[in-house]
């Protein structure tokens, strides 16, 4: 069974019930979350219960050796995720005989997280748990639990591999949510190419933060990324800082102005997508939708308080936390030591702060009481991620205030110009490839090193198992024998899939001059996170990597103080493979197929943290990476670009292509459950495998993640809010709005506005 319904829905009572009614009996409950922060509100409710006979206990990396044994001894309720299920659990399942064979019931919550390539371990995983428990003579009941979805019975279906009903009336009390769309205002600054810059979400994200704090409103401000969950959280703390140093000043005298507080605050940008390569936003209402809910347009929120305390002599100081105001607004993000993570909820929990800049870590559905107002600095990357971010205020029935703050990216751009694109409309539906052979393969190797694969066996994993299980035994990994497939390695095999879809271990950042391990990055994202001579942020404290080392799986950085950002640059080759489908499209032709993807990261800009001036850009020397994906192309054949002709302007065919390919990654996520890190593109006049202009968008995984395939069937929708995002963008010729990604490894050069618009018009004529 599936539960598809809204935040605070009841959807936990909705599982505890049937669980608590499991044990009871004498079975065991696994329960699994894709966070451990989840975990951690789950057990702390459990316990509330004061049950004596739920032994409940999580099972995770942050659980100590000493408890591990009790918990596989004695817990009948276990919290896990499927990370410590796929590396510990089931490689291991003898040590769990007792728990396996009592099995009654698998909870998985927030289901609606498992999407792409991660959601296609999870279901290869699921699997795995159930031919583990089938061994052991049990066949437990799956109870899973979403946010509101589309068709999630068919979602059930794909994750677990079983027949799936599904309950989605929700009838719940709830307060009235006021949902604000916040564009951040164009400045008087330039970019690249003279392009117009308009101030940063995260900065305005640290504006709106310190002004809810300092009027005592509990809040989450929700952003893209780890840096800029700390530059949010920094800035805000600095703009406090200058208010209580102006509140403990006391009033101003009448008539003069009050010094030293900037007119604006700005922040680090967030480093977001990759832009052209695979690593994924919303405004709308103007200024005038926020300034009814309590905000004050594009100046600093919390420098108009200060001003208006110092001038007033009244400051707010609330009895709730107490203590500086600076001290009651902190960034939480994965990466930190577990230590660390539950400080901050606990603090969080029992309002001792106030305000918190997070990334997607504190999406799910973890019990926060008493938050009034959600921050969301950029389109979340689904529909049904915009709802649970804004869901996390308002719980118990209370009403809230939830603002989307736009990005400079053109899907935030389309979002402004066109509110109904997401409102009164459904949510995504949860796409995910468990087939994929890249997916399929290691997890096979992963069953037979539990258990000996089987005939039997093949049903579980689907029709392309046994293509898959041929494959490996070619390539040595699996030895078939009369009885089933084996696994004889001394390797462990689960080590053969990294779930994640990271690509390898955690790069570790580590303080040269201490030894102090700041956090982890994974290794993909260390190409752009912790080169050399990059800002990394780490709890509002500011250091430079002074080296990457790939080899050693380490960052060494030292403590500094930078008045810039970096923001890394790759260039990217692409290689068409096969062309699985093709169709008409307009005067071109579509289609979506198998290809090889070259990337690197190249350089990294300097960008001035207040101004986002560009200081300089400066060259790095990192290894490519290669994968094997999927790719939805069109191509124009040279007839049809006889109409490329804009009056009073010179198209510049390779600059049109290279805008429209910016664009159209933009606005797949629209369209696709994924989000901008999952994709990329390229783009070209002549491409040697197609001889013809040609505009690909990729997934960013090997084997593909549906991401493409989904372009491919919504190409004509896809297309055409591509072509209408940049033709609403008010600038000239092109800015990060529309067609500009900070990740271009070709300096966002040639780019051509108004080509591309004429282009995309050529291109979705009938």
């Amino acid at each position: 069974m599936i539960i598809a319904t809204g935040t605070a829905s009841g959807k936990s009572l909705a599982y505890l019930v049937p669980a608590v009614t499991e044990i009871f009996s004498g079975g065991t409950v696994l329960y699994l979350t894709p966070t451990k922060a989840l975990a951690a509100d789950q057990l702390r409710a459990l316990r509330k219960l004061r049950l004596t006979q739920v032994r409940a206990a999580t099972y995770d990396g942050d659980t100590p050796p000493e408890e591990r044994r009790w918990v596989r001894q004695n817990a009948n309720y276990v919290l896990t995720n499927p990370d410590m299920l796929h590396r510990s659990i089931l490689p291991r399942h003898s040590s769990w005989s007792s728990f396996w064979r009592r099995l009654r019931l698998v909870v998985v919550d927030e289901c609606h997280g498992y999407r792409g390539v991660f959601g296609s371990h999870v279901a290869q995983i699921l699997r795995r748990l159930r031919r583990v428990a089938a061994r052991y003579g049990s066949s437990p009941v799956f109870l899973l639990a979403s946010a509101t979805a589309s068709d999630p019975a068919a979602a059930g279906v794909r994750l677990t591999g079983l027949e799936m009903a599904e309950v989605t009336t929700d009838a719940s009390p709830r307060g009235s949510t006021t949902f604000a769309l916040w564009e951040p205002p164009l400045t008087d600054l330039r970019g690249e190419s003279g392009a117009p810059v308009r101030r940063t979400a995260t900065a305005e994200a640290a504006d709106l933060l310190a002004d809810l704090v300092i009027e005592d409103v509990r809040t989450l401000a929700f952003v893209r990324s780890r840096r800029a969950a700390e530059a949010v959280a920094l800035t805000a703390r600095r703009t406090l800082e200058e208010v209580e140093a102006l509140l403990d000043a006391g009033p101003a005298p009448y008539g003069e102005d009050v010094e030293g507080v900037p007119e604006e605050t700005s922040a680090p940008g967030d480093g977001g997508a990759f832009g052209d390569a695979a690593g994924g936003a919303f405004g709308g209402a103007s200024g005038e939708a926020f300034d009814e809910a309590g905000g004050r347009g594009g100046s600093s929120a919390g420098a108009a308080e200060a001003r208006e305390a110092a001038e007033t002599g009244v400051g707010r100081r609330t009895d709730r936390g107490g203590g500086r105001l600076a001290d009651r607004v902190a960034a939480y993000r994965a990466g930190y030591l577990a230590d660390d993570r539950r400080v901050l909820e606990k603090a969080l929990r029992l309002g001792e702060l106030t305000g918190l800049a997070t990334t997607n870590a504190l999406e799910l559905g973890v019990d926060v009481s008493g938050l009034d107002a959600v921050l969301i600095a950029g389109w979340p990357g689904t529909r049904a991620s915009l709802w649970q971010q804004a869901g996390r205020a308002g719980r118990a029935g209370q009403d809230a205030l939830a603002v989307l703050i736009a990005r400079d990216d053109p899907l935030d751009t389309y979002i402004v110009h066109h509110p109904e694109a997401v409102f009164g409309r459904p949510v995504e539906a949860i796409v995910l490839d468990p087939d994929n052979p890249y997916v399929l393969a290691p997890h096979l190797c992963a069953a037979a090193a539990e258990i000996p694969l089987t005939e039997d066996d093949l049903e579980i994993f689907g029709p392309a198992a046994r293509g898959v299980l041929d494959d490996l035994v070619n390539r040595g990994l699996l030895r078939r024998r009369p009885t089933g497939w084996f696994w004889t390695s001394r390797d462990h095999a689960a080590d053969l899939a990294d779930i994640r879809g990271s690509g390898g271990a955690p790069v570790q950042v580590v303080e040269a001059s201490t030894g102090r391990l700041l956090g982890t990055v994974d290794e993909p994202s260390a190409h752009s996170m912790v080169h050399s001579g990059a800002v990394y942020l780490h709890q509002s404290e500011t250091f430079v990597v002074d080296v990457l080392d790939l080899d050693a799986g380490v960052a060494l950085v030292t403590a500094a103080e930078p008045d810039y950002a970096t923001f890394a640059r790759d260039v990217t080759d692409i290689r068409v493979m096969e062309s699985l489908r093709s169709r008409p499209f307009g005067p071109g032709t579509l289609h979506f197929g198998s290809v090889e993807v070259t990337r690197q990261v190249v350089s990294y800009l300097k960008r001035r943290t207040q101004t986002g001036e560009v200081l300089g850009e400066e060259p790095l020397d990192l290894p490519p990476r290669t994968l094997c994906t999927r790719a939805v192309w069109w191509t124009l054949p040279t007839p049809a670009l006889a109409d490329l002709v804009v009056p009073g302007h010179a198209v510049d065919l390779g600059g049109a292509a290279h805008a429209a390919e910016h664009a159209s990654i933009g606005l797949l996520p629209l369209f696709a459950t994924c989000d901008r890190w999952d994709i990329g593109g390229v783009s070209t006049e002549l491409h040697p495998d197609t001889g013809l202009l040609t505009v690909f968008v990729y997934d960013g995984h090997d084997g593909g993640a549906g991401f493409a395939e989904r372009g491919y069937a919504r190409a004509s929708d896809w297309l055409t809010a591509t072509r209408e995002a940049i033709a609403s963008c008010e600038c000239e010729r092109g800015c990060p709005s529309c067609i500009q990604s900070p990740k271009c490894g070709n300096g966002n050069e040639p780019l051509d506005k108004a080509g591309a618009i004429r282009l995309l018009d050529i291109l979705l004529s009938t």
